[in-house]
């Protein structure tokens, strides 16, 4: 056991670990800025997909888009693994234990999160894909014992995380984990990281609102997911103001994404 781990923190100080930490970014960027230019096209009255599905479907039909999916899987399916090795011999410079096991558990839910974006984009290469229907998971989650409060739940956590990178945003939380540089190029990094992670923030507590309505209403047609979230939206008085704000607030996050890969100290 002991070799296993000495075995997994070398992996995890590897120069290796460091390029597919940072090309699970840089994958992450690439998603969310398609998804930004198919919000932007909905902006001007089309009617794409925007959202996940939306943009691997988008990326799948370039001229070498089968390769460009298999490449973005590996890459998260890499981050996965380094979150991975951090959630489990990782954070060892954080004395205290409580907070070492906390930040472990927040690097396992993100691994979560990496292996179910390769998973999906595996997925939409193997059988084709699907849209997006939070209202579907949603149902059957409100047909459990307690399903309602439990939706409503989740609701109120996804507005709290959005929330909570707001004010990361606004704050400026995120210069201690970067390598900053200096000159002008550290006014945009800041700049880019108070909008991407505030705009992602808004992204988040807009979905969130909408699976809370959905419990508090009994009505899981209320659960939205991004695309449908951004065309309800678009529905609203001055509709077409806040689509390009969020349009912004995505291109923003997927420009924070390529600095962090630049930046980010792991």
């Amino acid at each position: 056991m002991t070799s296993l781990a000495h075995a997994a923190r070398r992996a995890h100080g590897s120069e290796a670990a460091d390029w597919g930490a940072r090309s699970g970014l840089v994958a992450r960027g690439v998603l969310w800025l398609v998804v930004g230019l198919l919000a932007g096209n909905v902006a001007l009255g089309g009617h794409d997909q925007a959202d996940k599905n939306g943009a691997l479907e988008t990326l799948r039909g370039q001229p070498f888009g089968g390769a460009l999916l298999v490449v973005l899987a590996v890459a998260f399916a890499a981050h996965a693994v380094f979150r991975v090795l951090e959630g489990t011999v990782g954070r060892r410079d954080e004395n205290d234990d409580g907070k070492r096991w906390l930040k472990r558990t927040w690097s396992l839910c993100r691994a979560a999160v990496y292996f179910f974006l390769a998973g999906s984009t595996v997925k939409l290469l193997l059988s084709g894909g699907g849209n997006e229907n939070a209202s579907k998971p949603t149902a059957q989650v409100m047909g459990w014992p307690a399903g309602r409060w439990l939706v409503g739940a989740v609701g109120v956590g996804v507005v709290v995380a959005g929330l909570v990178m707001i004010v990361r945003g606004v704050r400026e939380d995120f210069t201690d984990k970067l390598k900053m540089p200096g000159g002008a190029m550290r006014g945009v990094v800041e700049k880019v990281g108070t909008a991407g992670l505030a705009g992602r923030g808004l992204v988040y507590a807009l979905i969130g609102g909408f699976l809370v309505q959905a419990a508090a209403t009994f009505d899981p047609q209320k659960a939205k997911g991004l695309d449908a979230s951004l065309k309800t939206l678009a529905r609203q008085p001055y509709g077409t103001v806040l689509l390009w704000a969020a349009v912004a607030a995505l291109l923003s996050f997927a420009a924070w994404s390529f600095l962090e890969a630049r930046y980010r100290e792991l």
